[in-house]
């Protein structure tokens, strides 16, 4: 490998110009440092400081080229490897004084090349964005996590063909499998609050509900039978329930809403708040139709307090009692009257 490479300024290799500190494009400064060769720029307005490359170009044309057909890159490099070490490398080359380019390779060139590296250089694409609200950064057509420390912040990400490093300042923040289109999500890149939520999936919940207790298991595993993702929150909240009372009582609570036919967590907290876990169910307790919350008490309960209606009988002579005490007959005392008073 040459220690130094003089290239033209174009934009793709120099992204800008300067005789003592030019910018170098940074795949291409990579590339340079994975080579260990130093990348020095020509002169602005200086081509002759480059080497003459493009010369040899009609020569390899009309040479290799013509009246050639390939089928495959593989048969092509084949060929061209040929051709240059049985006939261009052998040629006489006035610019050599006559000899070929061969014999001057091995007898001054090869000795100042620097040896190559074990590992091939693998190229890679930067790119610049925004990490979103919801810490993911958009790179192609692919959304990447990023620790949520760094949200709202510009970073870099370089983009390889097996993964993709995000740096923030020079800062090696995030790494991921390369993936052409989609979402890719680490959930340690969440707040402590939410990778805590992210965790507890529908076969963490049912592990968690075994060990609570049979009948908090049952529930659980009933919500999550169909539409399991709709109904994970309330999965997560009975067994969250288990924070804030002991888990003996949320194991009575879930029997006695699995008794009544109402598995679901408005009744399992209801019953839990108001301390009626452990209260024996009515045995003319119906079970609900799983939509609203049973009546926990059965339906002879919700009539206890009511006072009976007279009839319509018992109604019309409490009405004639009523008239004749307001309105009395001859010889009869009435309401208010002094009758009965003694003089």
């Amino acid at each position: 490998m040459p220690r130094r490479l003089v290239p033209d300024n174009l934009r793709t290799g120099v992204e800008r110009t300067d005789l003592y500190d030019p910018k170098i494009n940074r795949s291409y400064a990579e590339l340079a440092a994975h080579y260990a060769t130093l990348v020095d720029p020509a002169r602005r307005g200086k081509p002759k400081d480059k080497p003459r490359v493009e010369r040899p170009m009609p020569y390899i044309r009309d040479s290799f080229w013509r009246g050639r057909e390939f089928t495959s890159l593989q048969q092509m490099q084949q060929a061209a490897l040929a051709w240059c070490t049985t006939v261009a490398g052998r040629r006489s080359s006035r610019a050599l004084q006559g000899a070929s380019p061969l014999s001057v390779f091995a007898e001054r060139e090869a000795a100042a090349l620097a040896p190559l590296p074990r590992r091939p250089f693998e190229l890679a694409t930067w790119s610049r964005g925004t990490i979103g609200p919801d810490i993911h950064l958009k790179v192609g057509k692919t959304l990447y996590s990023v620790p949520w420390r760094h949200m709202g912040r510009k970073v870099d990400a370089r983009t390889t063909a097996a993964t993709v490093q995000i740096f923030d300042n020079g800062e090696l923040i995030a790494t991921h499998p390369f993936q052409a289109v989609g979402k890719r999500t680490e959930p340690g890149h969440y707040p402590p609050e939410k990778v805590a939520f992210q965790l507890r999936n529908p076969d963490w919940c049912r592990t968690r509900a075994t060990e609570l207790g049979e009948h908090v298991a049952a529930i659980i595993e009933d919500l999550l039978q169909v539409n399991a993702i709709f109904r994970l929150r309330a999965a997560q909240k009975i067994i969250a329930l288990a924070d804030t009372y002991d888990p003996v009582r949320l194991d009575a609570a879930c029997a006695k809403a699995t008794a009544v036919g109402d598995l679901t967590l408005r009744t399992v907290k209801g019953l839990l708040a108001a301390g009626l876990e452990t209260d024996p169910v009515d045995d003319d307790t119906r079970p609900g139709d799983g939509g609203a919350a049973a009546f926990l008490h059965g339906p002879s309960r919700l009539f206890v307090n009511v006072v009976a209606m007279p009839t319509a009988d018992e109604a019309s002579v409490a009405d004639t009692a009523t008239t004749d005490a307001a309105h009395p007959g001859p010889g009869q005392p009435g309401r208010g009257s002094d009758a009965g008073v003694s003089a």
